[in-house]
């Protein structure tokens, strides 16, 4: 676990290539992107790990986040996450990260 890493307590998800959430490669392990957590499994618990450490774009959607597009907003340091299909998306160059 790396300095910027820190226990994820009572995490009741198994997170697997098909749970649903984003995965990234990052620092040789892969980390799932989960309630606005980067999360790796680490013995019989999960390490989350700084969001800023990784990137993941999302899927290619033909659909504007903005203000007034009736998805759910989340505050997210200094930008706006949009809650999209069950992941958090955040506007990032001409493309959206998986949050």
């Amino acid at each position: 676990m790396s300095a910027t890493c820190t226990v994820h307590d009572a995490h009741t998800h198994v997170h697997a290539p098909d749970c649903g959430h984003a995965v990234v490669e990052h620092d040789g392990h892969v980390d799932y992107l989960h309630d606005g957590h980067a999360h790796t499994a680490h013995g019989d618990h999960y390490d989350e790990c700084a969001l800023d450490e990784v990137h993941a774009v999302a899927a290619p959607h033909d659909h504007a986040h903005g203000p007034d597009c009736g998805h759910d907003t989340i505050q997210h340091g200094d930008h706006v996450d949009y809650v999209h299909d069950g992941h958090r998306h955040a506007a990032h160059s001409d493309h959206y990260d998986e949050h």
